[in-house]
């Protein structure tokens, strides 16, 4: 049969604040195991946490930036599993009420332009980190991460290809760049992704069952790993098989996905209301404050470079595409 990819992307994007969401523990990577922590991110009985002000203005500028609709009310929730780098046994999150709705990212592709839908961006914290020792029977965890602010950025399933996945996920990359609220290094965890890809007959509007990729450390990797996943998935309808909804682990040295667990649904995680946060309250003056500081933003510049100093559109996309790399060749054209 003639199939056509149906993808959504998930992205988590930790936020450059000095301090943790709910605690003032240093957010900073790199620091020995287990130092960067206090009794709230290790949960211990009777501590409270308090929320950071600078991770909600940067929820708020993500959201402008990708033309989404902030919200003046949104709430916290508790999602509930149990993992060893989970210390509270649930996660801090948002779920009926995100802080941001809708919006979209314009990406480029060989077909042409096309916009990507958001559905939502809300906040959480990130969980710590197990380590899996290859010379002995133990893994250890390190919870330096638990309680970094975390942007979740959720994208509608318009992708229609491995191809335009990673020219999003890029795109997103560089606008959260030109923020300064994530330094996007895919390698140190700041910047995730999870692929949730289905196929269809070419023409149905129904979705397929949906299959979740998790483990992909790198855009090629995120694209290897879909199209590895788009042709498996063919392949079983194409034999007679059935599919079944679940999650997948990459495997970059295989080169293929392999089975990690049943997919979970909403009603598994048991979401309700965080009774130790209040309500979050953005005002409209904070919105506009915030709308005030956005920077110049990688579209704009690079229609500006393309008007202002006649350089062709992917002369200008290139240069664009890193902030560092636009502001140093606007210092050379100041200067010469």
């Amino acid at each position: 049969m003639d199939y056509e990819a149906v993808i959504g992307l998930e992205v988590h994007a930790e936020l450059l604040t000095q301090s943790k969401v709910f605690c003032g523990c240093s957010a900073k990577f790199g620091a020995p195991p287990n130092q960067n922590t206090c009794p709230v991110c290790l949960a211990m009985p009777g501590a409270l946490p308090v929320l950071n002000r600078l991770a909600v203005e940067f929820g708020i500028r993500a959201g402008l930036a990708t033309r989404c609709t902030v919200a003046n009310y949104s709430r916290w929730a508790r999602k509930n599993y149990f993992y060893p780098d989970l210390p509270k046994g649930y996660q801090i999150t948002q779920y009926e009420l995100p802080l941001c709705l809708g919006g979209s990212i314009d990406i480029t592709t060989a077909a042409g332009p096309k916009t990507v839908r958001l559905t939502r961006i809300h906040m959480e914290e990130d969980t710590g980190k197990n380590i899996h020792d290859a010379h002995s029977d133990a893994s250890l965890v390190d919870f330096n991460r638990c309680g970094v602010p975390l942007l979740e950025i959720v994208s509608e399933p318009d992708i229609r290809s491995a191809e335009e996945a990673g020219a999003y996920l890029r795109k997103l990359r560089t606008i959260l760049q030109y923020l300064e609220i994530c330094d996007g290094n895919m390698e140190e965890g700041s910047f995730r992704c999870d692929a949730n890809v289905s196929v269809r007959q070419r023409g149905a509007t129904a979705l397929g069952t949906k299959v979740e990729i998790k483990n992909m450390n790198s855009f090629r990797n995120v694209e290897r790993a879909i199209e590895f996943e788009l042709k498996r998935q063919a392949q079983a309808l194409d034999e007679g098989g059935r599919l079944v909804q679940e999650t997948r682990l990459w495997d970059p040295d295989r080169e293929v996905t392999r089975p990690m667990r049943s997919k979970e649904s909403a009603h598994d995680y048991r979401y309700f209301p965080e009774p130790d946060l209040l309500p979050l309250l953005v005002s409209d003056e904070w919105i506009g404050e915030v709308r005030r500081t956005l920077p110049e933003l990688p579209d704009a510049r690079r229609t500006r470079f393309v008007r202002e100093y006649g350089l062709p559109e992917y002369d200008a996309d290139v240069l664009t595409m890193r902030k560092d790399v636009a502001d140093f060749y606007e210092d050379a054209v100041r200067h010469h």
